[in-house]
């Protein structure tokens, strides 16, 4: 009823079998000391291999031969990094570069706030002495604003005068090459155009104050010409320092001083026929037009900013026609020559404004002995006459 032989179990296992019939049955040998039943434990339903995404994941670090991480591991660990620091390193560069820029402007403030405490100190040194007597056209005594401010750039002006005045005397004692010394002199003309820009700018906010010299000193506003010097003036004063000239130097110097002196007469004689317009417009007003009569006086006086830029021009253009008129040496001697004479000037003045009491008096009593004088000698005159 049994047989004698116990039953082989043959368990098949789903992954046992592969295509193309590669794994055979199992052997049934009798004569095989394994005659027992011969099962496989069955395959948990849930697979411990991971898929494709998780491995690509949670792929482990990957070790080198000497049992180090790979290299491409420790880039990508050390990119965010390096990234970072150098973002913060980008960070501290500009911030240091700020504070340098705040520093460099705190500085520049405070400096300017030196300067213009001492233009001040100046300024109110100067009208205390004398030498600027104020008026600007103001009630008051006081000047305008623009004028104020002209007075303060002109007072910077001077001192960057003294400065190019001592470079070019030491580059011309030093006998420096003519390509040297042309950097120089041009310096110097490039110094002369700040001051006739500067004068521009003042004319459109008080030409008063310029065209009637109180920025100036009283010895140089003896000599002013509708708010500076007269262009064939200075050429007359420049020919007996500059000599020896070729004669075709001369030539053109003399050429020079004749289109000045026709240039000045034609803006007197405007000036004066301005001059003329005001009077007869004010004085023919009367009570019941007179703010008509004011406006029209206002538009004409607008023009004297006018002759003022003119005269500045004709200045400038002789300064420059000079400079190409003579050689580097000479353009250099002529400069020093003209910012002497007008230092001179500025001399005199403070003399003049500080000089004692006693030299006051004997001042008083010189031209009272001086007009007694002329009184003898105009009535010797006129008995002579009768005669």
């Amino acid at each position: 009823m049994f047989p004698s032989w116990p039953i082989r179990f043959h368990h098949h296992t789903p992954g046992s079998s592969k295509s193309g019939g590669g794994g055979g049955e199992e052997s049934t040998d009798s004569g095989s000391a394994a005659n027992t039943v011969s099962t496989t434990a069955p395959e948990s339903p849930v697979s411990t291999k991971p898929s494709s995404s998780d491995h690509h994941h949670l792929q482990p670090p990957q070790m080198d031969g000497a049992g180090g991480f790979s290299q491409t591991h420790q880039t990508a660990g050390r990119q965010t990094p390096e990234k970072t620091l150098r973002r913060l390193a980008q960070n501290r560069e500009a911030a240091r570069k700020s504070r340098l820029r705040k520093k460099a402007y705190v500085q520049q403030l405070e400096s300017s706030r030196i300067r213009l405490t001492q233009l001040e100190q100046d300024l109110h040194r100067a009208r205390s002495q004398g030498i600027f007597l104020g008026g600007g056209g103001v009630a008051g005594g006081s000047i305008s604003s623009g004028g104020a401010i002209f007075d303060m750039e002109y007072a910077r002006w001077l001192d960057e005068d003294l400065r190019h005045m001592s470079e070019l005397r030491t580059a011309v004692q030093a006998h420096l090459t003519d390509g040297d010394l042309r950097v120089i002199v041009d310096a110097y003309i490039s110094h002369y155009d700040e001051i006739f820009r500067l004068k521009g700018v003042a004319a459109k906010s008080d030409v008063f104050h310029l065209i009637t010299g109180m920025w100036a000193t009283p010895a140089e506003r003896c000599f002013l010409w509708m708010g500076g010097f007269r262009p064939s003036d200075l050429i007359k004063m420049l020919i007996s320092q500059l000599d020896p000239l070729t004669e075709q130097q001369i030539m053109g110097i003399y050429g020079l001083q004749q289109t000045s002196q026709q240039a000045e007469d034609a803006l007197s004689q405007g000036l004066e026929q301005l001059q003329q317009s005001l009077i007869d417009t004010i004085a023919n007003g009367s009570i019941n037009d007179s703010m008509h009569h004011m406006a029209v006086a206002l538009g004409k006086l607008a023009n004297l900013e006018g002759f003022v830029r003119q005269a500045d021009n004709l200045r400038q253009q002789t300064l420059h026609q000079l400079r190409r008129i003579l050689t580097v040496r000479q353009a250099a001697r002529c400069f020093l020559v003209i910012g002497e004479y007008y230092g001179r000037l500025r001399a005199l003045s403070s003399l003049w404004a500080s000089r004692p009491r006693e030299a006051l008096q004997m001042a008083d009593d010189n031209s009272c002995q001086t007009t007694t004088d002329l009184h003898m000698v105009q009535s010797s005159q006129n008995q002579f006459s009768n005669f």
